[in-house]
């Protein structure tokens, strides 16, 4: 399947916390949002209305945080025939989920970590397939931070390219993750980043995270982006090329003028990345 990114730029993940602010704002710092169509799927009315006024002047992805992609459950059709109908509306560009799963017989509040297996390869990649034939669009996969690996017989590295392989699915390659996981799991964060399928990378994600100890991060998504996972950003655009860039910030938010600065340095990150290649096509 070959990657189509309709979005550019950098973009923020928007909290109905911001709505009002970015609604009375005029400021085209921000190139595109990204939310979660759980958090608005269930509301109409004046909510419902002031969602539609933005993603009318605004371009828009979904990352879904229900889908559970990994689950024993079967999966949820209904759900995603509401994800269709719902991705129309609005004229969702890109839709992404977690390669992970959150429910088995209820819903555990939490993202869990697939084992990873051949048969879980094959049984997630079947599910993969299922979804996208009814949404009839990609679904993005993004590698997680997980904290334990039962029952693991591969590498993190070889299950995602698995899957992504299997189901013939797309990447949402989030940076912070791949940097939390190596400090968490022991292994080159560089060296895992650039053995990642390029042809595969919809778009990227960078956040903060807390550190607990010297060897555990928490991917919480509440504090500012340290200068690793900016410069595993960098690698990031030099290795799989300047694609679209979400900042995620779900807790401790700063005003919307911190968060659109975050945003303009993920833009200097892309200018400086893309005259780079630029230079290195003149020389060739």
């Amino acid at each position: 399947m070959t990657t189509q990114t309709p979005l550019t730029g950098a973009g923020l993940g928007l909290r109905r916390e911001m709505l009002q602010q970015v609604l009375a704002s005029s400021n085209q710092a921000i190139d595109f949002f990204e939310v979660a169509p759980e958090n608005w799927l269930p509301y109409g009315g004046k909510l419902a209305s002031q969602f539609k006024a933005l993603t009318e002047r605004y371009a828009f992805a979904c990352h879904g945080l229900s889908l559970s992609i990994g689950s024993p459950d079967p999966l949820d059709i209904s759900f995603v025939k509401q994800l269709k109908t719902f991705f129309k509306e609005h004229n969702i560009r890109l839709y992404s989920e977690h390669l992970s799963y959150c429910s088995a017989g209820g819903h555990l509040y939490d993202l869990m970590p697939i084992p990873f297996t051949e048969e879980a390869v094959n049984y997630v990649a079947e599910r993969v397939r299922t979804v996208q034939d009814i949404l009839e669009q990609p679904l993005i996969l993004e590698n997680v931070s997980y904290y334990a690996a039962p029952g693991q017989q591969m590498s993190e590295l070889e299950f995602i390219c698995e899957v992504l392989k299997q189901a013939d699915c797309q990447l949402l390659l989030d940076v912070n993750n791949i940097y939390v996981n190596s400090v968490n799991h022991g292994y080159d964060a560089k060296a895992f980043l650039q053995a990642l399928p390029t042809e595969r990378v919809a778009y990227y994600h960078v956040a903060g995270h807390y550190q607990e100890a010297p060897d555990l991060l928490i991917d919480t998504h509440g504090a500012d982006i340290p200068d690793p996972v900016w410069q595993l950003l960098q690698l990031a655009y030099q290795q799989h090329g300047v694609k679209p860039t979400l900042y995620e910030r779900d807790f401790n938010i700063p005003d919307l003028s911190s968060l659109q600065s975050e945003l303009a340095y993920i833009r200097t990150l892309q200018h400086q990345a893309l005259a780079a290649i630029a230079r290195q096509q003149v020389a060739l």
